[in-house]
């Protein structure tokens, strides 16, 4: 696509909403040539957005907020975007909140929806790109494990407490897609669907109804990054090839590419993943016909650290922006160049 400047735009919807996807639109930002689009999970039920959900009503919020900031510009001394990311680590009722939440509570009485919420957010922070819910609708996420048990919502599924396998992974509820949702995944050239927890991130998004029938019908090439370390009661036992197909069971359709990390995790964080029953993933997919696999450095070289407030648990390690865009933009400029040739190729 070639907009009104001269300047080639991809349309590039990227799924999670996460940490993981904040990573992907912190780096890709950069790219001015790219329509950044994040189809944002609505599920989460823990922390914060128990709250947000069960004392107000309203949809969760804090992936909401790590996208908007994500996709905002940064500059120097911008006490806005501190004040936005803050968390209370301390104070009766206010204990792991962050600011960002409170104020998009505010903002969405005042204006009288979430979705215009997003957009007086996006203006005030002066974000390149469209932040999009994949669902309006309150619903709960469910999981059924090789045991028989059954278990209901995000916050539960995300900490089950010991290692057991799901089977089978729905919504409690009817929810449909986000209209804005689905039309951005059918206009796409690009879609990005990871890195997030594979079943309370990534799939919490997939098995919204419209969603897995616009993925199916949508001309875009999909890019699959799978997360750098097991996760217990998620990924643990999985090898990249049963955690690929796993996700492309859920869609329907085969990914085009996977970006997989060769680069090595820093010893101290991978140590504790391994002390905590953790592992890295079994490089088990080549190349063929239908996936192409690409191989990079695109894990961060520093540990994360938790807010001072924030009691969930966290991963501690996480990709690189820097890297994982130069991986990306190269699969979108082959495409381009691809699509250049095809179109040379008709006026020889």
């Amino acid at each position: 696509l070639t907009d009104v400047t001269g300047v080639q735009t991809c349309a590039l919807p990227i799924f999670g909403g996460g940490t993981g996807t904040s990573t992907v639109l912190e780096g890709l930002k950069k790219h001015r040539d790219l329509d950044l689009r994040v189809i944002v999970g609505m599920m989460d039920d823990g922390g914060s957005n128990a709250v947000v959900r069960d004392e107000f009503g309203l949809l969760p919020l804090s992936d909401l907020r790590k996208s908007i900031i994500a996709l905002s510009e940064e500059n120097d001394g911008d006490i806005l975007r501190s004040l936005f990311t803050y968390r209370f680590s301390q104070g009766n009722g206010l204990k792991g909140h962050t600011m960002g939440n409170l104020l998009m509570i505010a903002m969405t009485e005042i204006t009288g929806s979430e979705i215009e919420a997003i957009e007086m957010f996006k203006y005030l922070f002066n974000v390149r790109g469209n932040i999009l819910p994949v669902t309006l609708d309150k619903v709960k996420l469910v999981a059924e494990y090789s045991n028989g048990k059954r278990v209901v919502g995000e916050h539960l599924i995300d900490e089950p407490g010991s290692d057991i396998v799901i089977k089978k992974f729905y919504l409690k509820g009817k929810a449909r897609a986000y209209e804005g949702a689905v039309e951005s995944i059918l206009d796409s050239e690009y879609i990005v669907i990871g890195p997030g927890d594979l079943y309370t991130t990534t799939l919490a998004n997939i098995v919204v109804d419209g969603i897995p029938q616009a993925l199916q019908k949508s001309k875009a090439e999909l890019i699959f990054i799978p997360n750098l370390m097991s996760k217990i009661g998620q990924t643990r036992g999985m090898t990249i090839r049963s955690m690929v197909e796993s996700v492309e069971g859920y869609i329907g359709r085969h990914f085009d590419y996977v970006l997989l990390n060769n680069g090595r995790i820093p010893q101290s964080a991978y140590d504790r993943y391994i002390s905590d029953g953790e592992h890295l993933f079994k490089d088990d997919i080549q190349n063929d016909k239908r996936r192409h696999i690409v191989r990079a450095d695109v894990v961060a070289n520093s540990i994360l650290k938790k807010d001072k407030g924030d009691e969930l648990v966290r991963s501690l390690v996480r990709h690189d922006p820097e890297k994982l865009s130069k991986q990306l933009y190269s699969i979108f400029r082959k495409g381009w160049r691809s699509t250049l040739h095809s179109l040379l190729s008709l006026y020889r």
